[in-house]
């Protein structure tokens, strides 16, 4: 009896929020099998899916660094997922490899789309789309080439307890810097200096914020990690030191057309302070990567470095109700679904 796959494809785009049932169909129907296989091709199933803030962007009808997601396509996303079958030398059947094919159960990878699974001493497999994966190689890599963090610096992190984020601040940490973290409530801020070692963390909800960002930095601010744009971004510009890098990564403020996508009203001190605000895509950087693993590994395998997950178990149906999470606030770290357990084949216990 054939297996079934379940995918979900755009269905239309959303001019706000994800709507659960409106943005994303689930499709169901026969998965692809090893008979379809070519040369250089191996079939997997999915095990864990990536949820990121930049999938709010995959969705938009608009000029970007990737091409948008079309209707009635596969939900773009990376994986980490089982090879069933394979027609390719460098693996073979069992085999776990990080793949982008998407929101879906079962699928054809061609030959160098995918990379087999490697986790070093110290590691998970779950980093490989974390601390390991993209997820990491972003904070590294624009940290390394755009925010050159010096020890005694003051490096500020919005979206702190995020995936990003809270990678950004603590190698901020390690590379000698004073941290502080922006996050959205006093839990966040307490795990991002009880247990991540930032130096300050402050909360963006709170009225006294703006007072609280200026009495942290009297010295005002050398580097800054934007993650979130908007008002907040509009007050770290407020405390930028001169000659202040500015790390512009991602601006969830503004992704569903909220009240804080405004604009930033104080751009005029990027001037008078001679700021520089770089953009950047982790794949500008890709041959950072060997050496980013390498160290992040180093600092896994060490204890210097520490990772949170969210983990939304009960398979792919849950992806549309689970990235809701990213643009609500409520996840800590970095936001997996799985759609597999790693110790089930086919259904059955190993």
């Amino acid at each position: 009896m054939a297996r079934e796959n379940k995918k979900f494809v755009l269905a239309q785009r959303p001019k706000t929020d994800f709507v659960p049932g409106e943005t994303f169909k689930l499709e169901k129907g026969p998965a692809p099998t090893a008979d379809e296989l070519k040369d250089g091709q191996i079939l997997v199933e999915s095990l864990y899916l990536s949820l990121d803030p930049a999938m709010r962007g995959w969705v938009n009808d608009a000029r970007s660094y990737l091409p948008p997601v079309q209707i009635g396509e596969v939900m773009r996303g990376g994986t980490i997922s089982r090879v069933l079958a394979s027609k390719n030398p460098d693996v073979k059947e069992g085999d776990i490899v990080t793949a982008f094919i998407g929101w879906t159960e079962v699928a054809v990878v061609e030959k160098g789309n995918f990379a087999k699974a490697e986790v070093p001493e110290g590691g998970q497999l779950t980093d490989l789309l974390g601390v390991l994966g993209l997820t990491g190689m972003t904070a590294y890599t624009g940290l390394h080439r755009i925010g050159k963090p010096k020890a005694g610096e003051t490096v500020v992190v919005s979206g702190a307890a995020g995936a990003t984020g809270s990678v950004v601040g603590q190698i901020a940490k390690l590379r000698g810097s004073r941290v502080i973290g922006i996050a959205g409530s006093d839990d966040k801020c307490e795990w991002l200096i009880n247990e991540l070692g930032f130096d300050v963390a402050l909360n963006y909800k709170k009225d006294s914020f703006k007072k609280d960002l200026a009495a942290a930095t009297p010295d005002y601010i050398d580097v800054y990690w934007d993650n979130v744009g908007g008002e907040i971004l509009e007050a770290a510009l407020s405390r930028a030191k001169k000659n202040a890098r500015f790390v512009m990564c991602g601006s969830i403020s503004g992704y569903n057309g909220s009240k804080d996508g405004k604009g930033i009203r104080n751009l005029s001190i990027v001037v008078a302070q001679r700021i520089r605000m770089e953009g950047f895509i982790v794949f500008d950087f890709a041959e950072d990567y060997p050496l980013a693993r390498k160290e992040i590994a180093g600092w896994l395998a060490e204890g210097k470095l520490k990772r949170k997950e969210m983990i939304v178990k009960g398979g792919l149906e849950k992806a549309e109700y689970a990235i809701k999470n990213l643009f609500e606030g409520n996840n800590t770290g970095k936001l997996l679904v799985e759609i597999k357990s790693p110790n089930e084949v086919r259904g059955a216990k190993l």
